[in-house]
């Protein structure tokens, strides 16, 4: 049986025998069926499919485009695939090398990832316990109080309700407290997940370049530009992240005696008892 080509379809299309959407259809037929037709004879059946249906809202302007000055209305067709293919595989390598990059990239919080303090753990309602008492054995619950507002940041309500009775003050309070300093420090922790997701951001435009730059030769032209643009985006991710690592995420000493209703001196003094106990519990931990 005779199969019909893309000239003798456009030559219907032109003398009116087909409508503008058949002609379109019977195109996308041809390219679908006879692959081995097509300057892309090499490809995967399954990636040949994939194609053909992202070029096929591109038909219109293919057809739109063709001037009947020498070349063939198959010829042109023929051009324009080849032409769009080369465009299709640089979405499909982009899109993989973005994905594959980001994928690489999940890891906690990604890279501008903290760990939160050693005594904020799964036993940390007994670490903070053990930490608060003194010398004499006595539980100084102002003390536990200072650190947990102190590192509110990590304090969950679940948690804060689970160290309230330890503190002997009521939940809604111990909420309430947590409440206020977050709002204190609201405007900072704004400012400081901003630079986080912008260090996040530069990491993942690193490792683009970096993959992009493992399919070019060292030979090319591009390889030399873009081994350029990595190299800065590398220098400017280690500039914006020592830059966040010198920024203190917790609480002032100053913002907790406020919501506590006590000097800085006091806190000061607290807290400095509670680090070098914690570091000599850990010490002890350590060598037993």
């Amino acid at each position: 049986m005779h199969q019909i080509s893309l000239n003798e379809m456009y030559s219907d299309y032109l003398s009116g025998n087909l409508l503008r959407q058949e002609f379109e259809g019977l195109i996308y037929n041809y390219l679908i069926y006879n692959q081995e037709k097509t300057c892309l004879s090499h490809w995967k059946r399954d990636d040949y499919e994939d194609f053909i249906s992202w070029f096929y809202p591109r038909l219109k302007k293919a057809i739109d485009s063709y001037k009947d000055v020498g070349a063939s209305f198959e010829a042109f067709t023929a051009r324009f695939l080849l032409v769009a293919s080369k465009e299709h595989r640089a979405r499909i390598t982009s899109n993989a090398i973005v994905e594959y990059s980001a994928w690489c990239a999940h890891a906690p919080d990604m890279y501008a990832h903290e760990e939160p303090p050693e005594y904020i753990h799964k036993n940390t309602e007994n670490t903070i316990t053990d930490l608060c008492i003194d010398s004499k054995g006595r539980k100084n619950t102002k003390r536990m109080l200072a650190l947990i507002l102190k590192c509110y940041h990590y304090v969950s309500d679940d948690l804060a309700e689970k160290l309230a009775p330890k503190l002997g003050i009521d939940v809604n309070e111990l909420l309430n407290m947590l409440s206020r300093i977050r709002f204190i420090r609201q405007k900072k922790d704004d400012r400081i997940y901003n630079m986080k997701e912008s260090i996040n951001t530069q990491f993942i435009r690193c490792m683009v370049y970096e993959r992009k730059l493992s399919y070019l030769r060292e030979n090319m032209n591009a390889y030399s530009k873009l081994k350029c643009k990595l190299d800065k985006a590398r220098s400017r991710l280690e500039k914006m992240r020592k830059r966040y690592l010198s920024i203190r995420t917790d609480a002032t000493n100053q913002q907790v005696a406020y919501i506590i209703g006590s000097t800085k001196g006091t806190i000061d003094s607290n807290l400095h008892k509670l680090k070098n106990k914690w570091e000599r519990m850990s010490l002890n931990s350590n060598l037993n």
